[in-house]
């Protein structure tokens, strides 16, 4: 066996050039990343769609609000600023003359800014639980909860009274002492569709958002 050579006869360095050749083989699928890639891609894919849902859906939910909040109050001023007569007499056939006011300055608002108003009409409207509180609803083509809104042209709180308004406009307690305003209450209760929730379901969370967004401001009486 002469020197040099292995004991197949083959020489050492023949040897050495197969494992080389044999590492550089390798060295590109060492180097290539693409399978990594992809497992990240996998993995925060899930989260990029939880993020991007939920920018969109908390998004249009606090655009609702606002909008909700400002025809709130302008309803609220328009029915205060009404005659007080349905006040003194009311009707508990028809809405009053000033719910009536408050109620179509809503509907025609809805209409201009595209918000569905879940077929909601003056035929809806119910009277209670005080002769000056009246209630219109509306379900057709909307969320479980449609669409809600309260007028009480009867509202009452005392003077120095902190407690906010209820959804429905019901009067608050009389306080010994102080003055009680009578003011015109206006609530509006809107139901709202959540994507997030669903979405963040592919993470394996459980997320409980309000099904209804709601407004409500209150105007004193100017008649």
């Amino acid at each position: 066996m002469g020197h040099g050579a292995r004991s197949h006869g083959d020489p050492l360095n023949r040897t050495l050039q197969l494992r080389r050749i044999r590492i550089e083989f390798l060295i590109p699928f060492w180097k290539d990343d693409r399978a990594a890639q992809m497992v990240e891609f996998a993995v925060t894919l899930p989260l990029m769609v939880v993020f991007v849902v939920g920018i969109f859906d908390f998004s249009g939910a606090f655009t609702l609000r606002q909008k909700l909040t400002n025809i709130a109050r302008d309803a609220a001023r328009a029915a205060a600023a009404d005659p007080g007569g349905d006040i003194v007499a009311p009707s508990t056939l028809l809405p009053p003359a000033s719910i009536s006011d408050g109620y179509q300055l809503i509907v025609n608002y809805f209409q201009q800014n595209k918000i569905d108003t879940c077929g909601i009409s003056t035929g809806s409207a119910l009277v209670g639980p005080t002769l000056t509180n009246w209630t219109f609803t509306g379900t057709s083509n909307c969320p479980p909860g449609g669409l809600k809104i309260d007028i009480n042209r009867g509202y009452y709180f005392p003077q120095n009274s902190t407690v906010l308004p209820s959804v429905t406009c019901g009067g608050q307690t009389p306080v010994t002492g102080q003055v009680t305003i009578i003011a015109t209450c206006v609530s509006i209760q809107y139901a709202y569709a959540w994507r997030f929730g669903r979405v963040a379901s592919l993470l394996g969370s459980t997320t409980t958002l309000p099904t209804v967004i709601s407004a409500t401001a209150v105007a004193m009486n100017e008649n």
